[in-house]
């Protein structure tokens, strides 16, 4: 299920308020042994050994759903110490990651539980049941609601650092699959999901790698629009993983289904729109374009064809 865009509760009556953690989202299927599968269903099981201990906590055949963070070296959440874990599959390079940068399952929801179905069942009670199972360990933790109102919990969140909130409807079902208010995401800065859709050559010391992304979403129709360039935010790892992923990629002609500004258009490297990434950003502009936008980092959890609009 996932949250909706939008602002507080007008009442707090009738809503429940978590934080909300910039991680990725997993689905944990339990029943000897574990499968994690990410937002597009691809198992990353194999990413994150040190959550093979969660059946075993839970003690029974369960489907979790929570959020697989990082923290920073001052305990809070962090995308970017998230990001070498995401895409990783070597066997000796996640044992090493896992010890560096160890991650934390986050569990919100239980979905089944002995077999049982739980989706239909009002969030109150599936929370009553989720916090029986005492999920409370050396990589997972459950985190209660808020226990103030919608301002107070939305507040503490910023005062915290974190992305923001996710109100939840006291009374709403899990809804597998779809998009809707009754878990409505309040946040504390913006976030837009893009589809890289070529790069330019950097200059000064990023000459002859990547200075800066071409990206794209897709409008109302379908097509894959342009949003602009991202040229901040990232790390030198981060620069080399991406110019290994997008120089295969490369093609002649623009993905782009509609107009590219010739000044912006000049240089670019395009390739084939298959990789998802984030950016913070501080508005959109009259033309469509993110302004400052900042790399947050690749998005394997989520596919192109998704990427749209976030209002």
């Amino acid at each position: 299920m996932l949250a909706v865009l939008g602002e507080l509760p007008a009442k707090d009556e009738g809503w429940a308020f978590e934080m909300k953690w910039d991680g990725v989202r997993a689905i944990a299927y339990l029943e000897r042994g574990q499968r994690l599968l990410s937002r597009n269903d691809k198992d990353i099981t194999v990413a994150y050994p040190e959550l093979g201990g969660l059946a075993e906590a839970v003690g029974g055949p369960a489907v979790l759903d929570g959020e697989i963070v990082a923290f920073d070296k001052d305990g809070r959440p962090s995308f970017k110490a998230l990001q070498p874990r995401i895409h990783q599959r070597h066997p000796t390079r996640i044992r090493a990651l896992a010890n560096s940068t160890p991650v934390t399952y986050m569990v919100f929801d239980v979905l089944h539980l002995g077999g049982e179905p739980l989706i239909s069942r009002p969030y109150t009670e599936r929370r009553e049941i989720l916090e029986g199972l005492g999920l409370s360990g050396p990589q997972w933790e459950t985190p209660p609601p808020h226990p103030g109102s919608g301002a107070e919990a939305f507040a503490e969140s910023k005062r915290l650092g974190l992305e923001g909130i996710v109100a939840k409807q006291t009374d709403s079902p899990y809804r597998p699959g779809r998009r809707h208010k009754s878990w409505t995401k309040v946040k504390n800065f913006k976030t837009q999901e893009v589809v890289i859709v070529g790069w330019k050559s950097g200059e000064g010391r990023r000459a002859g790698t990547i200075g800066s992304l071409m990206l794209g979403i897709h409008d109302d129709t379908g097509r894959l629009v342009y949003v602009g360039n991202v040229g901040t935010g990232f790390t030198e790892e981060m620069l080399d993983d991406l110019a290994q992923r997008l120089r295969p990629l490369e093609q002649a002609e623009s993905p782009i289904q509609g107009e590219v500004p010739r000044e912006d258009a000049s240089g670019v490297h395009w390739v084939a729109p298959q990789l998802v990434g984030e950016v913070s950003f501080a508005e959109w502009t009259g033309e469509g374009r993110l302004r400052h936008p900042s790399w947050r980092g690749l998005r394997e959890d989520k596919d192109p064809g998704e990427v749209v609009r976030e209002e």
